[in-house]
C-alpha cells in the first residue's frame, strides 16, 4: 500500500534500495559526507526538499485536499542517493511530528556514517507561538533529527528566543563557541525588519546556521521587480553570517547555482529528488572541488 502511495521517483528509488543492483548503484557513486561534518570543516554541502510522496492536489473522498506524505520507505531511498548530503524537510506549512519519525526511521536503515543529515523546518515562533515551537524543538530532536530550522525570525530578541530553544532541550548544538557540536540550529532572516538587525542577531550565541529565505524576503520586499534588492540583502546576511563564524544555506536551481557557490553560500538547497537534480548537485560538487 505504501508503496502505491509513492510518487514515481520514490518508488523506483524504493524498488532500487531493495534489489540486487544497490551495491553496484552505490560502488559507481561518490562516497556521501553528512552535511555537518563538510560544515565544521569549512565545506560546502549540497541537499534537497524532502519531495511529498503524495500525487500533487491529491483529496480524499469528500475532495478535501490531503497533506504531504512522507513515509518510512520514502526515507529509505532517499538515504540510499550518496548525492545528498542532507534532506531539508519542510514542516512550517503544516507541522506533522509523524512525518518526522518517519523520515529518521527510513534514515536509521542505513548506517549513522552513511546517511544525510535531516533538517526540520517548523511553523514560525510568531504563528505558532513560543511555547509550542519550543516543544516542537525538543520533541523533534528526541526523535534523532540532525537539527531544526526556525523561519521568519523577526529580531535579536525573537533569534535570541530561538536559540534558547535549543539550550532548553539539553541539545549540543554546533555553533563557533562549540565546534564539537551535534546538532544544527539554523535560524532564517525572510523580513525586511530582520535583515536591518541581522548584525545583532548574527552576534547570538548558541546556534549554527543563519540564513536568508530568498522567497519570502523579495515578496516582503515589493515582490519580482525588488529580486535584485532581496538577493543583496541575502548576500549581507550571508557576509555577517560569515563574519560570525556560521555558513549560509541558500536555495539554487540550474540558473544560479554556480553563482550562489561563488558568492559563499555553504548549503546550496535544491528542489525535489529528480535524475535533473542528481546533475545539477554533481556539477555543484566539481564547482567546489569535490568528487
Amino acid at each position: 500500500m505504501i508503496a502505491h502511495a509513492l510518487s514515481a521517483a520514490a518508488a523506483a528509488l524504493v524498488a532500487l534500495v531493495g534489489s540486487a543492483a544497490v551495491p553496484a548503484m552505490l560502488h559507481a557513486q561518490p562516497t556521501r559526507t553528512a552535511a555537518l561534518p563538510l560544515w565544521k570543516q569549512g565545506g560546502s554541502a549540497f541537499g534537497i526538499f524532502v519531495p511529498s510522496e503524495r500525487a500533487p492536489n491529491a483529496t480524499d473522498a469528500a475532495g478535501n485536499r490531503l497533506p504531504p506524505l512522507y513515509t518510512e520507505l520514502g526515507a529509505q531511498a532517499l538515504g540510499a542517493n550518496p548525492l545528498l548530503d542532507y534532506l531539508f524537510l519542510n514542516l512550517e506549512g503544516q507541522f506533522d511530528m509523524g512525518a518526522v519519525k518517519n523520515m529518521v526511521a527510513g534514515l536509521a536503515r542505513h548506517p549513522a556514517g552513511a546517511r544525510p543529515t535531516l533538517l526540520v523546518r517548523i511553523p514560525t515562533i510568531e504563528a505558532a507561538g513560543a511555547d509550542s515551537t519550543r516543544a516542537r524543538v525538543k520533541a523533534i530532536l528526541s526523535a534523532g533529527a540532525d537539527g531544526v530550522v526556525i523561519p521568519h525570525v523577526r529580531t535579536a530578541a525573537e533569534a535570541r528566543l530561538a536559540a534558547g530553544f535549543f539550550k532548553e532541550a539539553g541539545a549540543n548544538v554546533w555553533s563557533p563557541a562549540n565546534p564539537s557540536g551535534t546538532v544544527v540550529a539554523m535560524l532564517m532572516i525572510e523580513d525586511p525588519g530582520a535583515v536591518a538587525e541581522m548584525e545583532a542577531m548574527a552576534a547570538i550565541p548558541g546556534y549554527s546556521l543563519l540564513s536568508c529565505g530568498i522567497g519570502s524576503l523579495t515578496m516582503a520586499m515589493g515582490g519580482r521587480e525588488k529580486a535584485p534588492d532581496a538577493e543583496a540583502a541575502c548576500q549581507r546576511v550571508r557576509d555577517v553570517a560569515q563574519k560570525a563564524g556560521m555558513p549560509s544555506m541558500m536555495t539554487a536551481n540550474a540558473a544560479t547555482l554556480r553563482d550562489r557557490i561563488t558568492r559563499g553560500y555553504r548549503g546550496l538547497l535544491l528542489m525535489g529528488a529528480t535524475a535533473q537534480t542528481d546533475s545539477l548537485i554533481r556539477v555543484g560538487r566539481e564547482t567546489v572541488g569535490r568528487r
